[in-house]
């Protein structure tokens, strides 16, 4: 894209719901706040995730339809779909001093980006004649959190999932 017709870059605000302490569904860490190594305190940020089971049926001739299997994890926040491996786990945690991020898309938009990723994935792994029947077997709305953790050559998040952590800029 030319330089003419470029949006102008806009950093993001981060805004949300600081709590002391916070009841929450959370996909199961498996890095805990204690593992995190720190010079200083750790922060917690949970994200919001509805995280789908979904089937997409693609109906053949002459023989029996197929069934592809997805798993969508939508990050409601940064309003985004991502395949999952794996249907998560997830757990009642209680959370001390974290930032709840707020859901920035409606229930009815989370679906439609689920369908959206399943149809284009869909289409991407296999030829169809006619659009694909998209089914969800089952859905969880679940925190993921983030661990901020001060280091002396700069602070990271970690991915308390994964275990990847990254520099945070400012």
């Amino acid at each position: 894209m030319s330089d003419a017709r470029r949006q102008p870059f806009e950093p993001a605000t981060v805004t949300g719901e600081r709590r002391e302490r916070a009841a929450l569904t959370v996909i199961e860490p498996m890095v805990t706040r204690e593992d995190v190594d720190s010079s200083g305190r750790v922060g917690a940020v949970a994200y919001p995730y509805r995280i789908y089971d979904a089937v997409a049926t693609i109906e053949r001739p002459l023989i029996s339809a197929r069934d592809v299997e997805y798993v969508v994890s939508v990050d409601r926040s940064r309003r985004l779909a991502v395949r999952a491996d794996v249907f998560p786990e997830t757990v009642t945690e209680t959370v001390d001093d974290v930032l709840i991020l707020p859901s920035e898309l409606s229930d009815a938009q989370v679906r439609d980006k689920a369908e959206d990723a399943v149809f284009t994935w869909t289409l991407r792994k296999v030829a169809v004649g006619s659009a694909p029947e998209l089914t969800f077997e089952r859905s969880v709305d679940a925190h993921k959190l983030f661990w901020i953790a001060s280091r002396p050559d700069g602070d990271v998040i970690v991915d308390s999932v994964r275990g990847t952590e990254m520099p945070l800029t400012d």
